[in-house]
């Protein structure tokens, strides 16, 4: 009797042992077969050939193992927009982050606007990463280039400040109090315009809005940006000049002054002049006028407009926000006019 049960544990044993040495044989046969026959058809690749093959080459596709994570891009756009097709960025960044997923997203959609809103963006188009990016040699390279929202794992990269051009941006620059501002308030189109005394360019678009001015009193407000360029020596403290002459209510006749007479204080003396141009125009007391520019009283908000031009990227004069449309370079009063004469239909 135990002889019997020993032979038959034996066989039982046995054929449990075949079984599993079956399976077995049965996977590797299988296995191989699937990649020959994945090879075949090209409809993927088992994981044995991807662990062994950096580069597989299958029905016309190279396909390429890469050590970096995949990076998942949301790209805000405007599909009205020609300027705001990101398909040039794009095609840039797949060859520096090849690993990159790229989705479009437009800014008239709830998404878009959500995005916009949340990561407090300015332009279109806008680039937002996920946090895998920070994994990559990309963002090793050009991480002062990446701002992260406070409470987001993702962040937003400035792709201006590689050349990119704006495509439009999403609203304009905030008027305060303190802004230079010559028009009705109520006014339907706001011209903000970011300027320097010392631009031959800027000289010649004063006399274009200042005519449109005088056309559409009523319709149109100035708001003068002060954007003095590093190139121009003298420009900051004309800046500070026409400040001083617009608190005392007097910046449209200094203006005037310091445009035509661009040539001469650029040269020597900017200071002097200044002070002496003051004494002209009528409604202007030199003392008072004198003392604020040795006192500088009107530095602060220069500098906050030079903040706000490079928070908008605004880098060139004379630069326009027609309401939220922005025109770089000097306009002719035909193309302006026209461009009025579109808000004010709106």
């Amino acid at each position: 009797m135990n002889w019997k049960m020993t032979f038959e544990k034996y066989r039982s044993d046995l054929r449990t042992l075949w079984s599993v040495i079956i399976v077995l044989v049965g996977m590797v046969i299988g296995s191989l077969f699937l990649d020959f026959g994945q090879l075949l058809t090209g409809s993927g690749f088992s994981s044995r050939a991807l662990a062994t093959h950096d580069v597989i080459v299958t029905d016309g596709k190279t396909w390429v193992a890469y050590t970096e994570p995949k990076v998942a891009l949301h790209i805000l756009s405007d599909e009205k927009c020609i300027e705001c097709d990101p398909s040039d960025a794009l095609l840039w960044l797949r060859r520096i982050v090849p690993t990159l997923e790229a989705q479009k997203i437009d800014i008239s959609s709830e998404e878009g606007k959500k995005l916009a809103k949340n990561f407090e963006l300015l332009t279109l188009p806008s680039f937002i990463f996920d946090k895998t990016v920070e994994e990559t040699e990309f963002f090793a390279q050009a991480e002062p280039l990446f701002r992260k929202i406070e409470g987001s794992d993702r962040s937003v990269f400035d792709m201006n400040a590689i050349g990119m051009p704006i495509g439009r941006y999403l609203n304009a620059p905030q008027t305060s109090e303190s802004d230079i501002s010559v028009g009705s308030k109520d006014a339907p189109v706001t011209l903000m315009v970011f300027s320097d005394f010392q631009c031959q360019f800027c000289k010649e678009y004063h006399a274009t809005y200042k005519r449109i001015l005088s056309e559409y009193p009523d319709s149109v407000r100035l708001i003068w940006k002060h954007l003095p360029l590093s190139i121009h020596r003298e420009a900051p403290l004309a800046a500070e000049a026409a400040e001083c002459a617009a608190a005392e209510k007097q910046f449209l006749p200094y203006a005037d002054m310091l445009f035509d007479r661009q040539s001469e204080w650029g040269k020597v003396g900017a200071e002097r002049r200044f002070k002496e141009y003051a004494w002209r125009i009528k409604g202007l007391n030199g003392q008072t006028f004198a003392r604020c520019l040795d006192e500088h009283k009107t530095v602060e908000k220069i500098t906050a407009d030079l903040a706000l031009a490079s928070a908008f990227k605004i880098e060139s004069t004379p630069g326009t926000f027609i309401n939220q449309e922005f025109i770089s370079g000097a306009i002719t009063y035909e193309d302006l006019k026209a461009l009025i004469e579109t808000k004010l239909a709106e």
